[in-house]
């Protein structure tokens, strides 16, 4: 993304989120805070530009479980240098649906991103970025109960929707190179990122926790979880396809380097199934 383009960062008023909208404005680049919540978005607003004096940040009223929310969000943004698709929600213990009929984290960590992925206008040369999950490696998706219906697990659940979006970014980026696109998506996970070792930001994010310190060692806090997706949409030598991830023992921690990504995340028949599936619940098609 050249210097000073817009970012659309989903839940970009907290958690990693907010850390990427931060260090992005810091690095000049013009941020909008995509939120379901104004409010929350507001005070995420006021820390930032209290943290960075001229930052260029506003908001942008979105809920990725609601698709009419989307479409609106990305006619208000207009054209963007990059989107970090950040955003994700982890459910209760009892599964719930949107009003579109769609498992609530399946809808919002995934499909609401597919769909705002076709609908939000890409500069010349644009990033897309998606923010994966750890646990994603021992996730797999199951085509015949893809929003788990069955023997519903929350923890199962959130991994599902998780694994969806990075398969999801490795296809799109195969896509765009296959029609000559100048637009490339890159993957990315914040390794183990906990409030407890995040530096506070009043009214946005809790500080640190003494007891915590221990976890040091191979977990860090949110702040350095937004390392690599600031490096996916900064960078110019990243390229469309790369997984970027924590460079430390485990990838938990640490700046961020390139990775392999696992056999799953790419697998082409998955991909294509991915994708035909999310097509239909959302009625779009990223590259139509």
């Amino acid at each position: 993304m050249e210097q000073g383009g817009t970012v659309l960062v989903t839940g970009g008023n907290a958690g990693i989120g907010y850390f990427v909208a931060e260090q992005l404005a810091g690095a000049g680049a013009s941020v909008v805070l995509g939120s379901r919540n104004p409010g929350k978005a507001d005070a995420a607003i006021g820390v930032i530009r209290e943290r960075v004096p001229g930052a260029d940040v506003r908001k942008v009223r979105l809920d990725l479980a609601d698709l009419g929310s989307v479409k609106a969000a990305a006619d208000e943004v207009g054209v963007v240098g990059a989107v970090v698709h950040n955003a994700g929600m982890f459910g209760a213990g009892t599964r719930k649906t949107t009003a579109d009929g769609n498992e609530v984290m399946f809808a919002t960590n995934h499909l609401g991103h597919f769909a705002l992925t076709h609908w939000l206008k890409l500069a010349e040369n644009g990033r897309v970025v998606v923010t994966g999950s750890l646990m994603a490696r021992s996730a797999r998706l199951d085509f015949d109960d893809l929003q788990t219906e069955r023997n519903y697990k929350t923890m199962r659940a959130y991994a599902r929707s998780k694994l969806a979006q990075m398969v999801f970014g490795f296809e799109l980026d195969r896509r765009l190179r296959a029609a000559g696109s100048t637009v490339r998506c890159v993957v990315t996970h914040p390794g183990g990122a906990l409030d407890s070792l995040t530096p506070n930001r009043p009214a946005v994010a809790t500080g640190h926790s003494a007891w915590a310190s221990p976890a040091k060692v191979l977990l860090q806090g949110k702040d350095s979880g937004a390392w690599p997706a600031v490096r996916a949409v900064l960078d110019p030598g990243v390229e469309g396809g790369q997984l970027l991830g924590p460079r430390g023992l485990f990838s938990t921690r640490g700046k961020p380097k390139t990775e392999s990504p696992r056999p799953h995340f790419v697998d082409p028949a998955d991909a294509k199934k991915l994708w035909d599936a999310s097509a239909r619940l959302t009625g779009v098609d990223p590259l139509a």
